[in-house]
Parts: structure tokens; sequence; C-alpha cells
């Protein structure tokens, strides 16, 4: 019972947190005169990729590579096909110009880099530092791509900057001990109704770091910001390969075992799908449809895992 009430509390935690990162994150992309995928990229992206840096930082530093490669690929599909497929069956996602010719071919790009780095098995510190250098660079291109021209947009937020600000501060902080509360009791009904530890760390502990990009992401689309749901998906999956392994892999050189090239093909092919839904199926747009393709192609993906 207390693991069911603990799970209520979660998930309420992560719904506020997710309505004020939201309404936060707006407000400085307006008075900045910057897009809302920008915010969702820069500020959003990042306060909800904390959880993966957590987990992939102490396993790295505990000795435990698999866990923490596996948490940011396994993390990167969930956005893409679990996320991006929910908002947008609940609300067609549109692409703007730069999301087409930039940020799309640079969230596939940034996986094709990353593979091909892994792909002999290690992850070394040089290879850590490259990872932060471009990770880096992609912001400062991405911010100066995507800033809205508009010289009124300052003028379109009735909140000031301290409330905006702590909006955001205290809804990153929701959303990180709710995805926590949520994640350890969603584990204990788990275990209590006997579904098997391989299946809890497939589904429950895959996803469970990535319960604030889901639950913001949700929020976002809901109140009909779906270029910074968007830009909060492809963001953390960015920051997920070049900020959390690249700091990992400095500190710790990443040596890949049980983590397959099937999982990192699947990666491959999420980042893949979405810039496929921006210049040929969905016509700029992920559809409903391809949100629905979307979760099955997740769906699948865990089956796969739990038969093999």
């Amino acid at each position: 019972m207390i693991s069911w009430l603990l799970l209520v509390l979660g998930l309420t935690m992560l719904t506020v947190g997710a309505t004020w990162l939201t309404n936060g994150s707006v407000a400085v992309a307006k008075r900045l005169q910057i897009s809302e995928y920008v915010i969702g990229m820069m500020i959003v992206a990042v306060g909800t990729s904390l959880p993966e840096l957590t987990v992939s930082a102490a396993s790295a530093i505990a000795g435990n590579a698999d866990v923490a490669l596996g948490n940011v690929v396994g993390s990167n599909i969930f956005n893409v096909f679990a996320i991006l497929g929910i908002c947008a069956v609940l609300s067609p996602i549109p692409f703007s110009r730069n999301n087409i010719r930039y940020d799309a071919p640079i969230a596939l790009l940034v996986s094709v880099i990353f593979t091909a780095l892994i792909f002999n098995g290690t992850l070394s510190r040089l290879e850590g530092a490259l990872l932060l250098a471009l990770y880096v660079g992609i912001m400062a291109f991405s911010f100066i791509k995507n800033r809205e021209k508009s010289d009124d947009a300052a003028t379109n937020s009735n909140f000031a900057w301290w409330r905006s600000l702590g909006m955001i501060a205290l809804g990153i902080c929701g959303l990180i001990y709710g995805a926590n509360i949520a994640l350890e009791s969603s584990i204990e009904i788990a275990r209590s109704l006997g579904v098997s530890e391989a299946v809890i760390a497939i589904t429950i502990l895959a996803g469970g770091t990535s319960l604030p990009e889901l639950a913001a992401s949700l929020i976002a689309a809901l109140k009909g910001h779906s270029a910074l749901a968007l830009g909060n998906v492809l963001g953390s999956c960015i920051a997920n390969i070049l900020l959390i392994l690249g700091l990992c892999s400095t500190v710790v050189p990443l040596s890949m075992t049980d983590l397959t090239m099937t999982d990192l093909l699947v990666m491959v092919l999420s980042a893949a799908a979405v810039l496929l839904s921006a210049i040929l199926v969905g016509r700029k747009r992920i559809s409903r449809l391809e949100g629905a393709v979307y979760i099955i192609a997740y769906v699948a993906y865990i089956v796969y895992l739990v038969r093999h």
C-alpha cells in the first residue's frame, strides 16, 4: 500500500514539476527572444537529463561501464520512440526549417559518431573530451540558428525574471525527486507482483531515468508547446551522448561488454526516424500515425530484448 501511495506522490511531483518547468521555460524564451526549441534543448533537456547523468556517472566510477552506456543508449531510444511517439499521438509535432536543416541531422550525426567511436569496444578519455567539445559547439550553433527575430518577444511574458527562473529550478527539482520516488516505488510494486528482475531492468529502469523527459514533453505538448517538447527530446539525446558519456569517459574510460551492436543500431535508427519524419514521411511534422509507429517500434524492441 505504501508503495502505491509513493507512486502516486512521485507521479504528482512529476506533473507539477513539469508544469512549472514548462511555464518558466516559455517565459524565459520570450524574454530572451529565443525560440522555445532552444530553451527546450539547452535548459529543459539538461535539467531532465540529470537522472541519466547521476546514474551513468555513479556506474562509471563504480566500474560498471555497461550500466552507464546502456542507460544512455536505452534512454535515447525511449526518448524518441516512446516520448515523441506519445506526444505526437496527442498532438502532431511540427518541424521548423532549422529543425529540418540542422537539428534533426545533428541528432542523427551525434548517434553515428558515438557508434563509430564505441565500435572498438572502448570510449577513451580523449574521445570523451572530443564529445564534450562537440557538445559545446553544437549548443552554440543551435542557439545562433534558432534565435527569434521578433522585437516584441520580450513583452509577451507576464512573469518576472525571478519568478521564471524560480519555476524552472523548482520544476527541475520536482522532476528529479518525483522520478526517483516513482522509479523506486514502481520497482517495489513490480517485485511484489512477481515480475522478473530482467523485465524490471529492461522496462522500468530503462524508462525510469527518462521520466522527467516524458513528463516535461507531455505537459509541453498538451499546452501547445510542441517545439519545446521536440527540443527537450532531441536536446536530451544529444546531451546524453556528448555531455554525459563525454564527462563519464573523461573521468573513467568506458568499455562495452554486454551492450550489443543491435542496441546501438536501434538508437541510430531512432534518430534517423526523426529525420525521415522531417523530410520525407510526415511532411515536416511527426503525425499521429507516425507517433503510433514510433510506439510500436519501441514495444517491438522491448519484446526483442526480453526474448534474447
